[in-house]
């Protein structure tokens, strides 16, 4: 069976028919479930306000009668079921709508990288990387003392990865780029900026843009040394 050779133009029609659909379902659901659009991280809300939420939890704890000593309440907030089932939801579809938008950088960035070849590690972490993200924002939020605590993590870790070319870091930048904005409820902004990445990406690669001799020579020895490992 022949192997799968991506070119430009199959990428295009695949990234073109994913968008199509991406959109139509999300038109769909709105349509059927208009409330959608309160829970959905693209309309730039403020992630995890569930002031409303908290609200509706204190008013069953306010007295019945008589003792209004402490502003009317009593007791400390006890999240409902409402509650928690909104911040459920909130956040599956904070952290899916980043899957989904990388699903088409990813595909991007196998079809380019196909003839020089690329580790698998490195895509499926392309996938998860928007989801630590995103969750990093969410429990940052506005505290300082979170922000410096997650930096000694950081550089108590000391991780580091090797790039084999300067276009993986940008990749590895439009995902966290993916994570930050589902992370502060501005997922809209990044499909505009995924479709926008991948369609640029798509027509660098049909151009050739920026090929040169020396260039092309050191990937023709990549090529030929994938094309070995492959043989057994």
């Amino acid at each position: 069976m022949a192997s799968y050779e991506p070119t430009p133009a199959r990428l295009a029609i695949r990234l073109v028919l994913y968008f199509v659909v991406f959109f139509g379902g999300m038109i769909a659901l709105l349509s059927v479930w208009p409330d959608a659009v309160d829970n959905l991280p693209v309309g730039g809300h403020h992630a995890l306000d569930f002031s409303a939420a908290k609200d509706e939890s204190l008013v069953i704890s306010k007295p019945a009668s008589g003792d209004e000593d402490n502003g009317g309440f009593t007791g400390a907030f006890r999240p409902t079921t409402s509650s928690i089932t909104k911040g459920v939801l909130f956040l599956s579809l904070h952290l899916s709508g980043t899957i989904l938008l990388m699903i088409p950088i990813t595909w991007t960035f196998m079809a380019t990288r196909h003839d020089t070849g690329y580790h698998k590690n490195f895509v499926r972490a392309l996938i998860v990387l928007p989801i630590c993200a995103t969750t990093i924002v969410l429990l940052i939020q506005d505290s300082l003392a979170l922000a410096f605590g997650l930096a000694a993590l950081v550089a108590a870790v000391r991780f580091r990865v090797v790039l084999e070319e300067a276009i993986d870091g940008v990749f590895i930048f439009a995902a966290i780029c993916v994570g930050l904005s589902a992370g502060v409820g501005y997922l809209g902004i990044a499909t505009v900026m995924a479709i926008f990445f991948c369609f640029t990406i798509l027509v660098l690669w049909q151009m050739e843009f920026g090929e040169n001799p020396l260039d092309e020579a050191r990937q023709e020895k990549k090529r030929d040394k994938y094309a070995r490992s492959d043989k057994p």
